[in-house]
């Protein structure tokens, strides 16, 4: 089983997480680099769509007991591969000359909310799955490239109310906070309309991609400058 695949319908690429919980590795993150890379390399691409092959949950975040291996064997050069891999994850969908919608089809929580916050729309199904922020009961603070980016997805008030508490949010409120544009009522109702909006997108790449370069300046800017003042020591925790 691949940890993430690309097939397209008609000219929207479809990036199918499809590994179990997919939890975020450094395996997980060249897998999902790689999909991004093969599906921009194809002229053809005017949308992307992350989505998940399970039926519960989307992405559960940082694969914790791989990154606790790492430790344990002083792996640092593949921990700091991991969190500058998933920043480029994030800066693929800030900056992919398409949109790139995140079909929500289970729980997201911690990193896997993230990737929802860096795509530039979402839906997600309302019949099973909550979105959640629980880093701050574990111990996880988030890089400020992770804060920059959760504010463009999520009204200020609601991403301090839910970050600070980790409280779990079902679709309907992320509806009505305006962090996704439908709660849909099952899976096939969320593919498809996620693949309709999707294919509403003829936008002309240079400038599509500009508008994304320019409205996400500052938030590249914190994640190249001020993100690596965290990785390089590895300063991932708070005790």
């Amino acid at each position: 089983m691949s940890i993430a695949s690309l097939t397209y319908d008609e000219t929207v690429a479809v990036i199918t997480m499809d590994n179990g919980e997919n939890r975020q590795n450094l395996e997980f993150a060249n897998a999902m680099n790689k999909c991004f890379k093969e599906a921009l390399d194809n002229e053809a691409t005017t949308a992307i769509i992350i989505t998940s092959g399970g039926e519960k949950i989307f992405s559960a975040g940082v694969d914790l007991d791989w990154l606790g291996g790492r430790f344990q064997a002083g792996d640092t050069e593949s921990m700091k591969a991991f969190m500058y891999g998933m920043n480029e994850v994030f800066k693929n969908c800030l900056l992919a000359p398409v949109p790139v919608i995140a079909a929500i089809n289970g729980h997201a929580f911690g990193n896997g909310a993230m990737l929802c916050c860096a795509c530039d729309f979402r839906f997600m199904k309302s019949d099973r799955g909550f979105f959640c922020f629980p880093e701050v009961d574990v111990n996880i603070p988030f890089m400020p490239g992770m804060i920059a980016f959760c504010k463009k997805s999520i009204p200020y008030h609601k991403f301090n109310e839910w970050k600070l508490t980790g409280k779990r949010v079902a679709a309907q409120e992320l509806e009505e906070s305006h962090v996704i544009q439908k709660a849909c009522a099952d899976k096939e109702e969320l593919l498809a309309e996620a693949m309709a909006f999707a294919k509403t997108f003829k936008k002309g790449r240079p400038i599509f991609g500009e508008h994304k370069k320019r409205l996400h300046k500052e938030i590249i800017a914190v994640m190249e400058n001020e993100d690596p003042k965290y990785i390089e020591p590895l300063n991932l925790m708070v005790s």
